[in-house]
Parts: structure tokens; sequence; C-alpha cells
């Protein structure tokens, strides 16, 4: 998701190589130039960027940790807009926020994202409006998406927009809500028409947040049509959709800075759980290759459960940990979404992170050949491991179509996993984590 903008500055990075070296800065600089604009960001955010981290350096003395300081407080003063990051929420609920964008932007799916962020990291009572009558799938594919994510829709093909919205405001503050979600209609470029569906809806909804939905593969058109929303309509936030996709990444750097509205979100996959809120220094560490600790410990907060995690942590120090306890890991590690993205925020990871790429936790080869395994097992087979002698062996491979080869690798990692697991949680283990943790750190960018 980073990878471009990461590498480019890594690159620019090891340009210098010597203390007082101004051939070497400028060499750097021209690096970190090209890059940027190839990058999609934009020639005046390029231009002051490089304009304050050159003179930063040069006043605190050439080297590379001085470089790396003015460049990650740059990056941070550039995407730090005026107004609120993530989602904050009313002070009085429920929160309304109007999603607005153009067609083919990924809106319902990031309503229906956010809706799956707020109901399981926030633990809010979440209801999405179908205010979009325009486009004929709308309502179907928000009334897909809210069944899969278990939250109310409030939908009429035959009624209007603001009508929807009245009657939607009212049942949530009736029945005590605490956020209403309003997907609205778009258009394929930005007309009258629409805009002045837009005014009417938020007049009537008195939004807490204007929310615009930009295509991040859109590059430079996604900051045009951001600050034609923001002068038409208003906005509070910016979501960059399908960020994952982008590969060039220069958009985010542009957005905040010259809409002068806050990034709020991005996409990080194709799944519900795919969404991650944009704090810019958080970001800035990312982009530096230091990860986002601070993120991931709040999404799996509130994914993994406590109590279980003791019980499970009990088995791995007994070295019982079996396959049902795999499974249960596999539903929950699901959860938490784009395997690239959960990587890209553990300090050093970014390489393996770009290796990874879209590893999907349902479809991927390795995991189905795991899963058919694990099916054709007997329930005291799941429970217990060792019971696994070379007959029984046989029957698994004939069960889950595979070769009696694939099953020993299969059960050999499964194997080799739970022993580092167990010596990892023993004693000395904490040292041992924090030991590999810092080798990892050393994997970013250099400091």
């Amino acid at each position: 998701m980073f990878d471009t903008l990461t590498s480019s500055f890594k690159s620019a990075i090891d340009k210098i190589r010597f203390y007082d070296d101004e051939k070497a800065l400028k060499k750097a600089l021209t690096e970190l130039k090209k890059s940027l604009l190839k990058a999609d960001v934009h020639h005046k955010v390029v231009k002051e960027l490089l304009s304050v981290v050159e003179k930063e350096t040069k006043k605190n003395g050439i080297g590379k940790e001085n470089f790396l300081k003015a460049l990650q407080n740059e990056l941070t003063k550039i995407l730090t807009a005026k107004g609120n990051q993530g989602f904050v929420f009313a002070s009085k609920p429920p929160t309304v926020v109007l999603m607005i964008g153009l067609q083919g932007s990924g809106k319902t799916t990031t309503t229906g994202k956010i809706a799956h962020f707020l109901k399981e990291q926030k633990k809010k009572k979440v209801m999405i409006v179908a205010a979009d009558l325009q486009r004929l799938a709308a309502v179907e594919q928000l009334r897909q998406i809210t069944e899969q994510i278990g939250v109310t829709l409030v939908a009429d093909e035959n009624s209007t927009p603001t009508k929807i919205v009245k009657e939607a405001l009212d049942k949530a503050k009736k029945e005590l809500y605490d956020v209403v979600l309003i997907d609205t209609a778009g258009r394929l470029a930005i007309d009258d028409e629409l805009m002045d569906e837009l005014a009417q809806i938020k007049k009537v909804a008195n939004p807490d947040e204007l929310f615009y939905v930009a295509d991040s593969m859109t590059g430079m058109d996604a900051v045009r049509t951001a600050q034609t929303f923001k002068d038409k309509i208003g906005i509070t936030g910016v979501i960059l959709s399908k960020y994952d996709g982008d590969s060039k990444g220069g958009v985010a750097l542009g957005i905040a800075h010259q809409v002068g509205v806050p990034l709020r979100f991005i996409g990080a996959g194709e799944k519900m759980p795919d969404l991650e809120q944009f704090i810019p220094d958080r970001i800035v560490s990312r982009l530096m290759g230091g990860g986002d600790l601070e993120s991931l410990a709040e999404k799996t907060a509130n994914i993994i459960d406590e109590k279980k995690a003791k019980q499970l942590t009990k088995k791995i120090k007994k070295g019982k940990f079996n396959f049902n306890d795999f499974l249960e890991q596999m539903e929950s590690m699901k959860k938490l979404g784009s395997m690239k993205s959960i990587m890209s925020m553990i300090p050093g990871m970014g390489a393996m992170a770009k290796q990874i790429g879209d590893m999907d936790l349902d479809n991927s080869q390795e995991i189905k050949q795991i899963k058919a395994l694990i099916s054709s097992m007997t329930p005291k087979e799941r429970e217990n491991p060792d019971l696994l002698n070379n007959t029984r062996k046989r029957r698994l491979a004939s069960g889950a179509g595979l070769s009696q080869m694939q099953v020993n690798r299969i059960l050999k990692q499964f194997k080799n996993a739970g022993r580092m697991a167990k010596q990892l949680s023993g004693k000395g283990g904490m040292k041992q984590m924090q030991d590999m943790m810092k080798n990892m750190k050393g994997g970013g960018i250099p400091r």
C-alpha cells in the first residue's frame, strides 16, 4: 500500500553516507523529487516538501539522521489538515454522517466498511440509510452488506431520498442508535442535479460529518473532485478507497495539503475489515518503514477475546495447541482484514508485506489444503495431533485429496509452529520476542 513511497524515501536516504556532504544531499533531494512526482504527488507539494527538508537538514547538520527527521516532520505536517482525525462521535447521539462522492468511487462499499468498523471496533449500534435511488443496484448492494455485517438498513425504493432520511433519523432517535450513515447517489461526473439533491439531503439530515469518498486510482483527479465537493457542498473528511490497488500512493499527500480537509480513513482491501483510520503521525511511521504498533494494538484488542487468549497461552505453554485452536485463530485473523496491511503495521516487516501481497485467508491454496486436511480428521484427532500415525495419515490424505507428502509437510509445519510458540511463551520468551522485534525494526529505513 505504501510500497512505492517507502522505497523512494529509503533510496533517497541511502544517498547520504557521510556528514556535511552537500553533494550527497543534493543527490538525495533530486532522487526524492523524481520519485514523488512519479508517485502522483502534486508538484507544489513536492517543491514545498523538498525546500523545507533541505533547509532543516542544513540547519541541523547534513547526515542521515537529520535528513530523516526533517523528512518525517514535514510529511506529518503535510498530512495533517485542520479538523477531526479518525472517527469522532457527536456529543449527543446519533452521530449523522453523509457519505458523498462520484459513482464508481466505492462509496457504498466504504459505507459498509465504516459500519463494520464502528460495530466491531467501537461496539456501536449502527444504521445505514439507502438514499441512493439513482443506481438500481445500490439498495440491493447495501442489503447484502448489512446482512453480512449485521447492522440495520433503512431502505424504500418507492420513496424519495429526503423522505427516507427523515424517517431513518426519527427511527434512530427513538431506538437509540449511536451512528447513522447515509449513502447518497453519485454520478459519473459532477453536475447540478447531483449537487442539488445532496444539498436537499444535507438540509434534512443536518449531518455532523460529510465524508467524501475518493477513488485513489484516479490520482490527481481525486484531489480536484474533492475540492469541487468541498466548495459546493462542504466536506469534513476524505476517505481514500481502493488505496491497496494504487501502486503510486502519492494522492494521500495531495488531498490533505491541497484541499485542506483531513484524510479520515483509507480502504486497504476488498473485504469489510479492510479499512484503516488515517492518523498522520502513524501513517508517516509506516511510510518510513517503522510500522504502526498502536493501530495494530487497537485493531486486535477488539477482535481477540482476552479470556480466550489467556486460555490459549496456557495451552501453548503446555504444548497442547491443537487443530481446533488453529481454526479458531484463523477465524480471528480473518476479522483483522488484509494480511498485507497487518504486516505493514509491524516494524521492519514492510518487505514481507510486499511478498505476501493480497494473501486471502479463505482462498489461498495453502489454507484450502490445511482446511481440507482438518475437515478429514475425527474430533479426537483435531484435539490431539499426536494420534496421527501413518495409517491415519494415509486416510487423511485420501479424504482431503492430498498426497501423503503434502500431509506430512503440513503436519510438520504445524508441529514446528507449536514448538516455536511454546518456546516464546516460556521463560525468557519475551526477551526473545523483543530481540526479534529489534531485528525487524532494523529492516526499516536506517536511522
